[in-house]
């Protein structure tokens, strides 16, 4: 029987003593695809249209990283640490590859998953993300904040103007994309807490703070994604990092923001399954 994302039943997997959340869904035996999440993002974060579009074709499995929603432990502050966890969960699911989809702070640590462990990792797609070192994304925090002040002034999520833009499609795709996060309603996820925020976004400053990384090492096949107006970590990341790394593709979404897949979840579906297939 097939199941939808709405509808996936919350787990739990031991990772070194520490429980950590997660759903799956899809089928088949091929390399599953582990989604990594974004800055506050919790397992009902993801967008139901894109897990279920990907899960068509593959396994799909997402989860909460050290002590985000109902995983416990403490959130490390260092992209590093948090891809040292992921690199653990991974292997107590008992996966020998998979392919990596991280979007936002996810794809800062898809970028150190794939460093560390090549070997880990079949495919890719860096969404909404930028390289160690990049163009403002030291600035993360401070856009952060202000946009979530914004958001509680005004009585809005503030995803609508941290992830889109503030045209007509912009705030239009915002409203569907936030009523499609409600449709799960039965065994939803715990928020993140305040301290696990702050420590992920110490994660974010200190990673645009560091040198850049030699992204021509990294040798798999990278999908490129994000909107052509992206405030949190600005495009012109994405093209630096579909230049530097040395079998990329690049997709950049007209009038989207951040949330550039979301918005335009369809087409982004169609590609991911493209470039994911064996």
């Amino acid at each position: 029987m097939s199941i939808t994302y709405k509808d996936a039943p919350t787990r739990m997997v031991d990772v070194g003593g520490t429980s950590f959340a997660y759903r799956r869904l899809g089928t088949g035996n091929g390399v599953p695809v582990i989604f990594l999440n974004h800055l506050t993002g919790v397992l009902d974060n993801w967008d139901p249209r894109i897990v279920d579009g990907i899960a068509a074709g593959h396994r799909v499995v997402t989860f909460d990283n050290r002590g985000v929603g109902a995983s416990q432990g403490k959130t490390p502050n260092s992209v590093a640490a948090m891809a040292r966890d992921a690199i653990a969960f991974i292997r107590a699911m008992g996966f020998e590859q998979v392919d990596l989809l991280g979007f936002s702070l996810g794809g800062m640590v898809a970028q150190v998953i794939v460093e560390e462990e090549p070997k880990l990792v079949r495919k890719l797609i860096l969404a909404g993300t930028g390289p160690a070192g990049g163009q403002g994304i030291d600035k993360v925090t401070s856009v952060t904040i202000r946009d979530t002040i914004k958001g509680a002034l005004t009585f809005k999520d503030p995803k609508q103007y941290l992830f889109f833009t503030r045209t007509a499609n912009g705030r239009a795709a915002a409203r569907k994309f936030l009523e499609r996060l409600k449709e799960r309603t039965d065994n939803r996820d715990k928020s993140i807490s305040l301290t696990a925020f702050r420590s992920q976004l110490k994660a974010i400053h200190a990673w645009g703070l560091q040198d850049p990384y030699d992204l021509s090492d990294i040798q798999h096949p990278v999908l490129v994604v994000n909107g052509d107006n992206d405030r949190m970590v600005p495009s012109s990341n994405s093209v630096d990092m579909a230049r530097r790394l040395p079998d990329a593709q690049l997709t950049l979404y007209r009038d989207a923001g951040h949330g550039g897949i979301f918005q335009y979840h369809e087409e982004f579906v169609k590609k991911a399954l493209e470039f994911l297939a064996p």
